[in-house]
């Protein structure tokens, strides 16, 4: 197989890919922590890894990705009695908001997608070996991480542990050192808690994730992905928590950059946030796709209108060219075998999706020159390359999710025919030199949001940007 080349956060450089197993690749997704629905920062994350996915499974290996819910954690309990419900039921409403987001943007199911809840029973077997192992205490029910039992403590945020300060939560009392991090959490009255060895309580954030991932891909897996800020403390923690039960854990890792607006993370906490369903209302969710998946994962994307609106009309070029070309052929041309090369180049070099989004829309000019020249037979083989190129990236406007099929019918036709019902009324004014009446249709259908081209063949209607 072709190496493809990934930053491994833990190196802090690129290196080869080599995976555990020839052919095979395991990927571990951080996912959402379901206390409230999901803005366009949460999804980007998803997303990014969404397309690392689909590249691997392109280039010929077996994907197994895990991405899981965190379904328990002190925000959502406080939510649950700030608004007077259970606290499962805020949990799933935004388990559904956030895997709503996700298949509206066109990502992937995950191979399996674990609740923290359904594995508590693997958490108290990881705590109790890690007790037996000495890096582990119960201290008033609760049970910490001994940090300095591990060596290997802070290697991935590299930050030195004499300088470390991590304040206890509520509760949390009785840490033989203020650094130590709780595993499990004892029960405190009206709060929802599990039986263990050491009393009822409920797991800490990290320990669910280090549990999960030995459960689903083993001792050891190739890729660890999220954002960047689960570097410190929740992916250091996982790592101390694995490799001390003795797993050899993840061999890569993965950080996606953050949607920032004005500069700062993009946050409910700073009252800034984007959310994915109030968005799509604006936006065609391929649009939002492209807006967030093109730049390159490991750069900051600041959020702004004008940005969409630049996402939505290159996006609106390439199915301009997908749609004439296809007219032109009179069929739909089928994606090509394989990508161009240096498409792929791209796409092996670290996920370079902006590189390789420059050989799309390069592949893109050169259709439309064919077009210009009646070149039938080169506009269409310029086509399949751009099919096969926007196949990986999951914004094929030909693909089913977007064709309209995966909502249960195929508005297109119907579209198609009220326009043209509209441009017969044009055509006729035309024809009897009623410029007039022509400009105002054209011009009205401009203001619904449709393009339309005078050409030998007649007249033709593209979506237009925004």
């Amino acid at each position: 197989m072709v190496t493809i080349r990934l930053y491994d956060t833990s190196a802090r450089q690129i290196r080869d890919f080599a995976p555990l197993r020839p052919g095979c690749v395991s990927i571990y997704l951080c996912g959402a922590t379901v206390q409230a629905a999901p803005h366009i920062g949460h999804i980007r994350s998803g997303l990014n890894f969404d397309i690392m996915r689909r590249w691997f499974a392109y280039r010929g290996y077996e994907v197994t990705f895990v991405r899981n819910v965190t379904d328990i954690d002190d925000k959502i309990i406080a939510k649950a009695a700030d608004q007077g419900r259970p606290w499962w039921s805020i949990g799933y409403e935004n388990e559904r908001a956030f895997n709503d987001g996700y298949r509206v943007l066109g990502c992937l199911p995950p191979t399996y997608e674990p609740r923290a809840t359904g594995h508590v029973t693997e958490m108290v077997e990881m705590m109790r070996g890690l007790i037996e192992r000495g890096h582990a205490y119960e201290a008033d029910g609760n049970v910490y991480f001994d940090v300095r039992s591990f060596p290997g403590y802070l290697e991935l945020s590299r930050q030195d542990l004499d300088d470390l300060r991590q304040p206890s939560g509520e509760g949390e009392t009785g840490k033989r050192d203020p650094r130590d991090f709780a595993l499990w959490k004892a029960a405190k009255p009206g709060e929802p808690s599990w039986e263990t060895p050491w009393g009822r309580g409920r797991p800490g954030w990290h320990l669910e994730c280090s549990a999960m991932a030995h459960k689903y891909l083993g001792e050891a897996f190739d890729i660890h992905g999220g954002g960047l800020d689960l570097i410190f403390p929740h992916h250091e923690n996982e790592i101390a928590q694995a490799k001390a039960y003795g797993d050899t854990f993840a061999r890569y890792w993965a950080h996606n950059a953050w949607v920032t607006m004005s500069g700062e993370k993009m946050s409910k906490s700073l009252g800034n946030s984007v959310l994915v369903s109030e968005m799509v209302k604006q936006w065609r969710p391929v649009v939002l796709r492209y807006y967030l998946g093109t730049p390159h994962y490991r750069s900051m994307i600041e959020y702004s209108e004008e940005a969409l609106r630049e996402a939505d009309a290159a996006y609106a070029r390439i199915e301009g060219f997908v749609q004439r070309v296809v007219e032109k052929a009179g069929r739909v041309v089928d994606p090509a075998a394989e990508v161009p090369p240096a498409f792929a180049e791209a796409m092996d070099d670290d996920m370079g999706v902006p590189q390789a989004l420059a050989v799309i829309h390069n592949t893109v000019r050169q259709g439309n020159s064919a077009l210009a020249a009646d070149d039938k037979d080169t506009a269409v083989a310029r086509l399949s390359e751009v099919r096969a190129m926007l196949g990986v990236l999951g914004l094929d406007p030909l693909d089913p999710h977007w064709a309209g099929e995966s909502g249960g019918q195929d508005l297109h036709g119907v579209v198609d025919s009220l326009v043209r019902m509209v441009l017969d009324q044009r055509e006729a004014a035309r024809a009897r030199k009623d410029w007039a009446t022509a400009d105002a249709i054209r011009d009205q259908l401009g203001q619904s949001g449709l393009v339309i081209e005078d050409g030998p063949d007649g007249p033709r209607w593209t979506l237009g940007a925004r």
